[in-house]
């Protein structure tokens, strides 16, 4: 029996989840290739959830996508793993091992082969190095950071509640992740506050750092300015222009000479890819670590391979690292993954811009349409921003589970409102 074109993907977020799902329902359903999705967590998020999940205010398992139970209904197979390695000439990449959080080892290094590689292994914050921070700080990257990073901050309430004590948070970075996170930590006291008992809750302190002049900086002037209003008025301590120079246990330096004192440090700043593109061999890449591709996304170097989403960079004709360019990066190597598999070109990607939106969790919400003009806050306080946020992730729900299972999402998702409390406690 011949064996079947194995395409392997390496990464499950938008981009690697969307293109295993429909390659799966085409050429996986139909017997005419092996499709292998692999990730290092066991379950999908939408990345611009996360901060979400932070801060406890998404702590729904329907919101987190099984990739065992997708892949099983949408024929693909799923192997747990994080890419270490690539050998282009032998066609194969290494797994590094599974270890549990007892230490032992759940699975081997192991090996993979392919006939057609894609890599979606994503992006992560960028800390240029600055002396401290890889130490100190916590980061919200993926699923397994953020849950992580709501660990320690549910931990670090119940003490500022039990010592009658103030909670100091410090954000670095004030594009979109870092100022959600802000309002998020922010309304997921509040919701905690409803569960007190009439006691009242711990004083959260958050500093949100931007080095730049102005948070959001990818949205209109506009934005930022009623963005960093709307923080302030919740409480938050918006400093731009701070540069942060260093990094302990206590807070942050700034380059001005500033002490910022936080327990729980965030670093949301600057995007890079992950170090393991440097150890791909002889490969092409970005300032910040990304795989240069051509318009086609295949490797410079490398026809059988291809690269989508954060982790990508167009020499030609740059696309920023956005959660809808990676979806549209997924729609187009699906339609024409199984023509090149039968030998024909794959045509250059062309990215379309939708526009952008960013919530500050229930008090306001902005967005952009690709000509600049801005919608959102207002009199409603941004409902339709907000509304627009939701509808992208219903819009992703839809496209992995389908029309019907989709549908039970949202019922499911709106009948857990009157079950669960509306914030992670325990």
């Amino acid at each position: 029996m011949a064996q079947k074109f194995r395409v392997v993907i390496v990464g499950g977020g938008i981009a690697g989840l969307a293109l295993a799902t429909r390659l799966g329902d085409s050429i996986g359903k139909s017997g005419r290739a092996e499709i292998t999705l692999v990730d290092k967590s066991f379950a999908h998020v939408w990345k611009p959830m996360l901060h979400c999940f932070a801060a406890g205010t998404a702590a729904n398992e329907n919101d987190r996508i099984s990739f065992l139970s997708q892949a099983s209904r949408h024929h693909f197979e799923f192997w747990p793993g994080e890419i270490s390695g690539m050998d282009r000439k032998a066609k194969t990449i290494t797994l590094a091992q599974v270890i549990a959080p007892t230490g032992e080892v759940v699975l081997d290094e192991r090996k993979l082969e392919y006939d057609a590689l894609v890599l979606s292994i994503g992006s992560c914050a960028n800390d240029f190095g600055t002396p401290g921070v890889a130490k100190h700080c916590l980061f919200i990257d993926n699923l397994v950071d953020a849950s992580g990073f709501n660990d320690r901050f549910r931990t670090e309430l119940l003490k500022a509640f039990g010592n009658n004590e103030q909670l100091d948070i410090a954000i670095v970075g004030g594009g979109a992740t870092g100022t959600q996170l802000a309002a998020e930590l922010h309304k997921a006291l509040d919701l905690a506050s409803l569960y007190s008992f009439g006691k009242k809750p711990p004083k959260l302190n958050i500093t949100l750092l931007e080095a730049g002049p102005r948070i959001l900086p990818a949205f209109p002037e506009a934005v930022s300015a009623a963005a960093q209003k709307e923080l302030e008025a919740i409480g938050v301590s918006v400093k731009t222009s701070a540069m942060v120079s260093g990094a302990d246990e206590k807070g942050f330096m700034l380059k001005d000479g500033t002490r910022i004192p936080a327990t729980l440090r965030v670093w949301a700043a600057g995007v890079k890819a992950p170090e393991v593109t440097r150890k791909f061999g002889e490969l092409k890449l970005s300032r910040s670590g990304q795989l240069e591709v051509r318009p086609t996304l295949q490797l410079v170097e490398d026809d059988s391979i291809f690269a989508m989403g954060d982790c990508a960079f167009i020499a030609d004709k740059p696309v920023a690292p956005t959660a809808q360019a990676a979806r549209q990066q997924a729609h187009h190597l699906a339609r024409h993954l199984p023509a090149w598999i039968n030998g024909r070109a794959v045509p250059p990607f062309k990215f379309s811009n939708k526009g952008a939106v960013v919530a500050l969790g229930d008090y306001n919400g902005w967005g952009t349409f690709p000509g600049g003009k801005v919608f959102g806050g207002g009199w409603l306080r941004g409902i339709s921003a907000r509304m627009v946020h939701l509808m992208l992730y219903r819009q992703h729900q839809f496209e992995i589970y389908g029309p019907f299972r989709g549908m039970i999402s949202c019922l499911v998702d709106w009948l857990d409102v009157f079950v669960r409390p509306s914030v992670r406690l325990d």
